[in-house]
């Protein structure tokens, strides 16, 4: 089910859609129906973020003729939970109803970070369906396996500490400049911590929680579909060795490092990211 929150002149549609546990989906649909050389893109952003995180790389898409799909994943930005836990699983159905929704054929889908597990979850899950339905996927800063987010750190996103922290610009993008490479822009780090600011601190704590035992690595052989898998050279967060297992998993798949770059690669290198998804779209 889907119910129209308004849309604009210029192409936007904002749509909330609901899962089959109940949770609300905020979606917003950028642009006409493709054009010629043009295809629809679904990003999905990773934990403790929201649509902000694809707003450099959307409009460049938009400019190349691209249909933009963006969502907030559950419990972030203008989304609501569900009756079911946060889960890899149910991220990745999550996913799915997003793509029904708009009817994808030949659509690729670009997941970063925790939004890449949601990507993989989803194909993995229905790799005929996958097949169907995408004509690539583009894997940023992003694992498919050793990702078993320790007791204390789980804590520390779920901590009142930590949120008050984040709320305090100066102090917040400090505690967050080790998720950047080497010379993050100061307007991309806010939007960073602004994002992670207001993700519920329960919401970040089930999410890097989420991971712990997650093997993704099996089902990724099945999956036909083409892929490139970024990793930033100076990632902090996920190492980029995570990244070229998930390449050599894939039967149709090629991995790239992207020099100074850490994990936030939407706002660190928007146009290499862009680049990628085009070059997908229109293979």
């Amino acid at each position: 089910m889907s119910r129209p929150a308004g849309s604009s002149p210029a192409g936007t549609a904002e749509r909330t859609l609901r899962t089959d546990d109940g949770a609300r989906l905020a979606t917003t649909i950028l642009g006409p129906p493709p054009g010629p050389g043009g295809s629809t893109v679904v990003l999905s952003h990773g934990w403790a973020a929201d649509r902000r995180l694809w707003g450099a790389v959307a409009k460049r898409l938009l400019a190349g003729g691209h249909t933009v799909v963006l969502y907030d994943q559950r419990g972030h930005g203008a989304s609501t939970l569900g009756r079911d836990p946060i889960g890899i699983t149910r991220l990745g159905a999550d996913l799915a109803t997003v793509l029904a929704h708009v009817d994808a054929r030949d659509a690729v889908v670009a997941g970063h970070s925790g939004g890449g597990f949601a990507v993989m979850a989803y194909a993995t899950a229905d790799p005929h369906g996958a097949a169907t339905r995408l004509r690539g996927l583009a894997l940023l800063a992003t694992a498919a396996h050793d990702q078993d987010t320790s007791a204390g750190e789980v804590r520390m996103m779920g901590s009142g500490l930590f949120s008050w922290a984040l709320s305090r610009p100066r102090l917040g993008r400090r505690l967050l400049r080790h998720t950047m490479g080497r010379h993050p822009a100061p307007a991309a780090l806010e939007v960073h911590r602004q994002m992670f600011a207001t993700t519920p601190a329960q919401v970040r704590a089930d999410c890097f929680r989420s991971s712990r035992g997650m093997d993704l690595r099996p089902g990724l052989a099945s999956v036909p579909v083409p892929a490139v898998v970024l990793a930033g050279e100076a990632d902090r967060v996920t190492a980029p060795e995570l990244g070229e297992a998930i390449a050599e998993a894939l039967p149709h798949a090629r991995f790239e490092r992207l020099l100074c770059a850490g994990h936030m690669l939407p706002l660190e290198v928007p146009d290499r990211v862009a680049q990628v998804i085009a070059e997908l779209a229109t293979r």
